[in-house]
Formats: structure tokens, C-alpha cells, sequence
């Protein structure tokens, strides 16, 4: 699969994870266990989503695989942590929130790119500059 940036990829997975915990563990120990069925869905969404734009941004093209593949690997992760035990209903829809989360952060640096860019004819990228010139 050429033009995908493993490593971006495994990096934004692994720290989307990361925030994951740092979000939703001092919740559990200010609110008990029973938060952590609420507070890791939107964890998970928000922490991929944060990780897919980054990686988004580094990347040339294919910005919406790249965000879904980090949430594909910060899912992993969780899952490789987990041995594969069985999970409640709410870890499982995290899962799919990390996925979506990815791909609406590459969907989101997608956008913001092809705004802040313009592709010449030979295929190089050049910024545009967004203000407006003065005149004398």
C-alpha cells in the first residue's frame, strides 16, 4: 500500500489511546467505575479525532484513510490490552467511535487543506495566501 504513512499512522493511534486513558481514568477514580461507561465513548471519539486531524495534516493525500486507520490502531491497542475479553456494550461502541473519530478528523484536515492549498500542474503544492493585497 504505497503512499501510507505507517508510522504517522502508528504514532497518532498510539497516542490517541494514550489520551484516552488520560481523559477517562481520573473521571473514574472522581466518579467511580460505573463513569468509565460513559466517559470513554466520547473519549474515544474525541482523542481519535484530535489524532486524525494531526496525521491528516501531515499527509499529502488519502487524509480520511489515514484518520481511520489511527482509530483502527488506537482500537487495536485497546484490544491488545484486553487480551480480547469480553467488554460491555459501551467499550464496543467506543471501538467504532475511535474508527469514526479517525476518519472525521482526516475528513477534517482534508477540508482544512484543500482550502489553505492549491495543486499547480506538475503536482507540486503551494500555500495560497488568504489575505487580500493592499492596494497603494
Amino acid at each position: 500500500m504505497k503512499g501510507i504513512r505507517w508510522g504517522w499512522i502508528l504514532l497518532g493511534g498510539f497516542f490517541a489511546e494514550l489520551a484516552v486513558f488520560v481523559i477517562v481514568i481520573p473521571l473514574s477514580l472522581l466518579a467511580g467505575q460505573q463513569s468509565l461507561l460513559y466517559s470513554a465513548p466520547p473519549a474515544s471519539f474525541a482523542a481519535t479525532f484530535v489524532f486524525g486531524i494531526l496525521i491528516g495534516r501531515k499527509v499529502s493525500q488519502r487524509h480520511v484513510l489515514h484518520g481511520t486507520l489511527v482509530g483502527v490502531i488506537a482500537m487495536m491497542i485497546y484490544l491488545g490490552m484486553s487480551l480480547g475479553r469480553p467488554e460491555p456494550l459501551a467499550y464496543l461502541v467506543a471501538h467504532v467511535l475511535k474508527v469514526l473519530g479517525g476518519a472525521a478528523g482526516g475528513f477534517v484536515a482534508m477540508k482544512r487543506g484543500a482550502a489553505n492549498t492549491a495543486r499547480v500542474p506538475d503536482g507540486h503544492i503551494e500555500l495560497v495566501k488568504l489575505t487580500k493585497r493592499r492596494s497603494v
